[in-house]
């Protein structure tokens, strides 16, 4: 590290216009020589996409005309089923159609001689595959689709490419559009607290935290402001590229299919930001027009519409997603702490996605795409509030040639800027001043090469490259008496590559061993730090040393299938995760308490493994899933207390010797009927640090925002031509909101509930109840105890028109 101290006369703010013309000109100079390699790689990607886009009408054959087979796609209980896939082949070509919100589908085809074979799959159901008979085409066909158990469904998380759940050695949950719509819950993150891994910083969500408090946590390794899971949407990275928080309102809700969630180490696959697990957020892909949407509006004057679309024609298709959220939120402290200062805590967002697609025949896709996210909040004082704008444009292809496996490409680059004001509130919150005015400019760019082929019936390899670059900074103004005083700047770049490889292989028939190995490499560097005073004009500029790290993380299960309704499984993991740059460099406050940044942070470092039974019983329609796990984090970071004062609380983050979360968690759905399902889950977890000997006194200390028992649940009753009645609580208990565990926030359980009813085709209307005992539980102690919202309710309709 290089300090350098420089008077008043020698301050940037002294110097001629020519000679800050040219600072300026060389750090624009520096700045394009590191990500001219970045930027090159996100051309290539495009140029990619053009020139298959180009090219792709000369490559592909064009459909067929003439002889019309026609059918209609049902469940058990004769209700149509919308957004089913059909396949019709013969010989070696193939046409693929889509059930539409009657279940109807229809093929145009020229004369066909010989056997022809239909397959039809939808979510949640089992797969319909038959040869057709000449009967089968005089009239229109009836397929009738049975439910799927859960280990028959098919994942692209847990091993980056399409694998059953029944054989996957992993903890892994899979929500499908119909757990998610009957959420009560608006946004997405509380829509996810169904699985009891799930939790943000605090107990607090989107609607009302803060962004930087809204990092993702799985499986009790700890919440923190970054996230230790890597969100995805269709393979791009959601975590901020300067924070690692994840704006959660930037993916349109209509636009989800699923979302699948792997808990554990998932390093070996996905890098840095996988230390804890994945969520990956299914796109929907429609191959033919579709429109559909949801409009609430609800107490707290909260109002909401995301809608989706999508157009096809001749091969080529568009694609749009939008979303707008407002609401004036709550007051988030207690009644009897509460002062003027208190007011709502609300947000207001809007996101817009744009697609446009180049369809491959049978093999694949290219797309490119571009997508603008903006948001301001007001954080429960008249003078904490934040905003942020993000840019993003992304572009990839999905391509099966025959023979050659499966290739998947993704380019993504964008920039933002965050601006945040923080303040100092009397004891008797009456008053409040101005402490810090933050600017946070960021931007970052990357990409995704992927390769997976069968080798053989029993064996499946996987293989790729990835790489990122992220630059950040932050500009503050630090205020004291309501005065500005001086300016401080910090900021820097980080460089992530990475490469993976795994292989499937199916040994015998009850017997899969998956292996798999990551080595990363990442580099900080162009990183320092500027404060200048305003009285004096004088400068400091510190120059932080360049960084070079390496990970290697490898993973090894093994799973038995018992029976056919039977398997056990066991894994054993390495996982990593490089400090975010706002960890290294910026500063924050929350209520009276401010957290410092610290350039010295080493990567977190996991060790861990699990071990889970799963059963299918009663025919199939009960599936049981439990697990064993067990995680040892060094050098975890974590918000250390340094000094406590009646008016101020002041913290740094820090790189502890070691925690360990041990646990285990119980899931279970069960189809009671074709109309009625149930799901609920269990975890507990002892997440404690072993050894901090800059501070003995921790060790032993439960680790803040986890808590030791969590249980969900959720009851669905469903059918179309009657009603959809669903409800769902969560319960959880006790945890600490500090390092030494003097903060503690009791335990609560919530209850939702939500019923819809359809209108007449492709309109229903619906109402959603969250926190039906409207208990106000605590989500947070700053010191002073903030809580969770009252009793909210919203009530709505939602459209669905096309081919879903």
């Amino acid at each position: 590290m290089r300090v350098k101290k420089t008077t008043a006369d020698e301050s940037p703010a002294s110097t001629d216009p020519n000679t800050k013309r040219l600072a300026t000109m060389q750090k624009r100079a520096r700045v394009v020589r590191s990500t001219a390699l970045w930027r090159c790689s996100l051309f290539l990607v495009f140029a990619i996409a053009a020139f298959a886009i180009a090219v792709a009408p000369n490559c592909f054959g064009a459909s067929q005309t003439g002889q019309r087979i026609e059918g209609k796609v049902v469940d058990q209980a004769g209700a149509p089923v919308v957004g089913a896939a059909i396949t019709l082949r013969q010989d070696a070509q193939a046409s693929t159609a889509t059930s539409d919100d009657e279940g109807r589908f229809s093929f145009d085809g020229s004369q066909r001689r010989g056997s022809l074979r239909l397959t039809v799959t939808a979510e949640g159901f089992g797969t319909f595959d038959r040869e057709l008979t000449s009967s089968d085409l005089t009239g229109a066909l009836m397929v009738t689709l049975q439910p799927a158990p859960l280990s028959d469904a098919i994942s692209t998380t847990a091993a980056r490419t399409e694998t059953r759940v029944g054989d996957t050695p992993a903890s892994l949950i899979i929500l499908p559009a119909a757990d998610l719509t009957t959420t009560p819950a608006l946004v997405l993150d509380d829509k996810l607290r169904q699985v009891p891994g799930f939790s943000l910083f605090r107990r607090s969500g989107s609607r009302t935290a803060n962004p930087t408090s809204q990092g993702v946590s799985l499986r009790g390794v700890g919440a923190s402001g970054a996230s230790r899971a890597v969100v995805l949407a269709d393979g791009i990275p959601l975590n901020d590229p300067f924070g690692g928080w994840i704006y959660w309102g930037r993916e349109p809700v209509e636009r989800i299919k699923r979302v699948e969630i792997v808990q554990g180490g998932e390093s070996s696959l996905y890098g840095s930001d996988a230390l804890g697990g994945v969520i990956n957020i299914i796109e929907r892909n429609p191959r033919d027009s579709a429109i559909s949407g949801s409009f609430s509006g609800g107490n707290e004057s909260t109002w909401n519409a995301s809608m989706f679309a999508s157009g096809v024609l001749k091969g080529w298709a568009i694609k749009v997603g939008v979303e707008a959220l407002h609401t004036d939120g709550y007051v988030l402290v207690d009644d009897d702490q509460r002062g003027t200062v208190d007011t709502p805590a609300g947000v207001e967002y809007s996101t817009t996605d744009l697609q446009l697609e180049r369809l491959l025949g049978d093999q694949g896709r290219v797309f490119i795409g571009g997508s603008i996210f903006s948001e301001d909040r007001k954080n429960g004082t008249p003078l904490q509030t934040n905003d942020t704008y993000i840019r993003q444009l992304d572009a990839g292809l999905d391509w099966q040639p025959a023979n050659l496996g499966s290739f998947v490409l993704r380019g993504y680059g964008g920039s933002q800027v965050f601006d945040q004001d923080f303040s100092a509130i009397a004891a008797n919150r009456n008053s409040e001043t101005l402490t810090r005015s933050q600017r946070v400019p960021a931007g970052q760019s990357g990409f995704t090469l992927q390769w997976s082929r069968a080798a053989g019936s029993r064996q499946t390899l996987v293989a790729g490259v990835d790489g990122r670059e992220v630059h950040g900074a932050s500009d503050e103004i630090i205020f004291v008496a309501g005065k500005a005083t001086s300016a401080v700047g910090a900021g820097g770049r980080e460089r992530f590559l990475g490469v993976f490889a795994q292989d499937l292989i199916q040994i015998t028939p009850r017997w899969l061993v998956s292996l798999g190995l990551r080595g990363d490499r990442w580099r900080h560097f162009d990183a320092l730090s500027t404060t200048r005073t305003f009285a004096t004009g004088a400068q400091t500029v510190t120059v932080f040393p360049e960084r070079i790290k390496t990970a290697f993380d490898p993973r090894a299960s093994v799973m038995y299938k018992a029976a056919d309704n039977v398997s056990v499984y066991v894994s054993g993991y390495r996982a990593f995760r490089a400090p975010t740059l706002n960890e290294l460099y910026r500063a924050f406050r929350v209520g009276n308490v401010l957290t410092l940044a610290n350039d010295k942070l080493e990567a977190e470092r996991l060790t861990g493994g699990e071990a889970g039974v799963a059963v299918d019983t009663l025919s199939r329609r009960v599936n049981v899933r439990g697990t064993f796990f067990w995680s040892e984090l060094t050098r975890p970071i974590a918000n250390v207390t340094l000094s406590v004062t009646p008016a101020l609380i002041t913290r740094q983050r820090q790189n502890l010797g070691r925690t360990r979360s041990r646990g285990v968690e119980v899931e279970t759905s069960a189809r009671v009927s074709p109309t009625v399902t149930i799901t609920g889950g269990y975890q507990f977890v002892d997440a404690t640090v072993l050894r901090f000997p800059a501070n003995p006194a921790l060790e032993g200390l439960q680790i803040p925002q986890v808590p030791r028992h969590i249980f969900t649940f959720q009851a669905r009753y469903s059918d179309p031509h009657i009603l959809t009645v669903a409800v769902q609580g969560r319960a959880s208990s006790k945890q600490f909101d500090d390092d030494q565990n003097l903060l503690p926030l009791d335990g609560y359980f919530s209850l939702d509930a939500y019923v819809s009813r359809r209108l007449v085709r492709g309109i229903e209307v619906f109402g959603a109840f969250e926190n039906l005992t409207n208990q106000r539980y605590q989500v947070g102690r700053t010191p002073v105890v903030t809580l969770g919202p009252p009793i909210l309710a919203r009530g709505g309709v939602r459209l669905a028109f096309g081919r879903q």
